[in-house]
């Protein structure tokens, strides 16, 4: 691997180097706050996903008890009639949390049956279908806390690697550059001033000249 070229030397490329230490710097403090703030959402992106699970599954459970009641007291041809129910429309809107697109809110409207659509045939198996409508619009929200969490989960880690880039090379190496100029531009200064002393004793009149 061949090594890196010497930073070039003079007042203004320290000026200008000083300032892009401290942008580099200014962007990592920011990048800093805005990995604090991402681990926080995430936080409780990752708490609402964990209960929209749990009241998805509990809802889930829920229609099957009440669908094997209704199979029990009608027997498995009832099913037939039952399960002619039109497909649900399920809708998302998306938000926006700090600069991460996520699905926010969702919005399950259920399929319309037939007025001459024949109903359930006992209590059970209308429970039943209730409570799979529920079970439908806590997968909706279940799905969304899920995705939104695995959006911002991607931005932190993507956030995480900008960071430790710069902390650990961009800023170092700026900070190297900025030395090795100063050390450089500190040498020229003395050197400077050496020749100005000797040019100066060689012009000074001999004393009783």
């Amino acid at each position: 691997m061949t090594a890196s070229a010497p930073p070039p030397v003079g007042r203004a490329a320290r000026l200008r180097l000083r300032r892009t230490l401290h942008v580099a710097t200014r962007g990592a403090q920011l990048l800093d706050r805005q990995l604090h703030l991402l681990r926080a959402e995430l936080a409780e992106l990752r708490r609402a996903e964990a209960a929209a699970r749990d009241e998805w599954e509990a809802r889930v459970r829920e229609a099957r008890t009440w669908l094997l009641r209704g199979l029990l007291i009608s027997g498995e041809d009832a099913l037939r009639t039952a399960s002619r129910v039109p497909p649900a429309h399920v809708t998302v809107a998306w938000e926006d949390s700090l600069g991460v697109r996520h699905p926010g809110r969702t919005a399950v409207y259920p399929g319309v049956t037939d007025a001459s659509d024949a109903a359930p045939r006992n209590t059970a198996l209308a429970h039943a279908g209730t409570s799979y409508r529920a079970a439908v619009e806590a997968a909706a929200r279940y799905g969304t806390a899920s995705t939104a969490a695995r959006l911002v989960e991607a931005r932190l880690r993507d956030t995480t690697v900008r960071v430790r880039a710069l902390h650990r090379l961009r800023i170092p190496r700026l900070q190297q550059n900025l030395t090795a100029i100063e050390l450089a531009l500190e040498q020229s200064e003395h050197e400077d001033a050496l020749r100005r002393r000797w040019a100066a004793r060689r012009t000074r009149p001999a004393a009783g000249g």
